[in-house]
C-alpha cells in the first residue's frame, strides 16, 4: 500500500493538536463541575477516571447550552419584534427581554429535542388536589 507522506504529516499534526488539547483541559476549570458531569455520567452507566474526559464532556455540555440560549434568544427577539407597534412602544420603556418556554423549545428543536410543558391552570378550583378527592 502506499501512503501519501502529505496524509501522515496531517495526520501527525493532528494528534500533535488532539494531545495538545487534552492536556490544556487539565489546567481548565469549566463551569460546570467535574462532580456534576461525573453524576450524569455515572447515571447514563458511563464510568472513566480520566478528568480529562469528565472535562471534555463539560466542555461540550457548556458550548450545547450557550449555543441553544443564544438561539432562544433570538427567537424572543423574533417574537418580540412581531408586536404590535402600539404595544411595543410601551415595552420600549423597559427593555428587558423575557425568554418564554415558547422560545425555549423552538430552540431545542432546532437539535431534535422536543421539550413539551405540562398545560397548568391555575383557575381551576379542583388544581393541585388528589385524582380521588376531587368533584368535577
Amino acid at each position: 500500500m502506499n501512503q501519501n507522506p502529505q496524509s501522515s504529516e496531517g495526520r501527525g499534526d493532528d494528534d500533535a493538536a488532539l494531545s495538545d488539547f487534552l492536556a490544556s483541559l487539565m489546567d481548565y476549570t469549566p463551569t460546570i463541575p467535574d462532580e456534576l458531569v461525573e453524576h450524569y455520567l455515572a447515571k447514563s452507566g458511563f464510568q472513566c477516571p480520566d478528568v480529562r474526559l469528565t472535562r471534555l464532556v463539560a466542555v461540550a455540555t457548556q458550548k450545547f447550552v450557550a449555543e441553544v440560549a443564544g438561539d432562544a434568544l433570538q427567537h424572543c427577539k423574533a417574537r418580540q419584534a412581531t408586536i404590535p407597534k402600539d404595544k411595543r412602544d410601551k415595552q420600549q420603556k423597559d427593555k428587558r427581554l423575557v425568554l418564554t418556554m415558547e422560545d425555549l423549545s423552538k430552540a431545542l428543536r432546532e437539535y431534535g429535542v422536543n421539550l413539551r410543558h405540562q398545560e397548568y391552570f391555575a383557575d381551576s378550583p379542583s388544581t393541585g388536589m388528589d385524582p380521588a378527592t376531587r368533584e368535577e
